[in-house]
């Protein structure tokens, strides 16, 4: 490998670019270790993960650049865009690393919020009144019923 490969990798709403080289293994986030970054120990195993499963834990130095989303998205995008970086490097990796799922783009996002509601599923506490033929009135609030006179 002459010069350093790149790659990227999509969780939610986070996006990480990340930067492989030659060296002793080195994962940098943001300017910071990944162990500093990343201070949960299933995360760090997140970012981990690729080169674990290639076996190459100490050949390769990683910067990677890490926007928007959480966390768990920031690690679980940085596992993506290493693993794509690794193919770059050699195509032999591809069936361990597809053998582990480390290649597979996890589609799920949040989903938009509907007019109307309050989330995109959640529905308002609505009032409805309904009156009968007898002069009284059925009151509706969300899901409780009450009967007035």
């Amino acid at each position: 490998m002459e010069k350093q490969k790149n790659a990227v990798g999509r969780r939610k709403e986070a996006v990480t670019r990340v930067f492989l080289s030659k060296g002793e293994g080195k994962i940098t986030i943001n300017g910071k270790d990944y162990k500093a970054y990343f201070p949960l120990v299933y995360l760090q195993n997140q970012v981990e993960a690729p080169f674990k499963t290639v076996e190459a834990t100490d050949k390769f130095d990683v910067v990677i650049n890490a926007t928007g989303g959480g966390v768990k998205g920031q690690a679980e995008a940085a596992k993506l865009g290493i693993s794509r970086a690794l193919l770059e490097v050699s195509l032999d990796y591809r069936p361990a690393l597809k053998a582990a799922g480390l290649l597979k783009r996890d589609p799920r996002s949040v989903e938009r919020k509907k007019p109307g509601r309050k989330k995109s599923k959640k529905k308002l506490p609505v009032q409805q009144a309904l009156m009968l033929a007898n002069g009284s009135w059925f009151i509706v609030y969300g899901g409780c019923l009450t009967i007035n006179h």
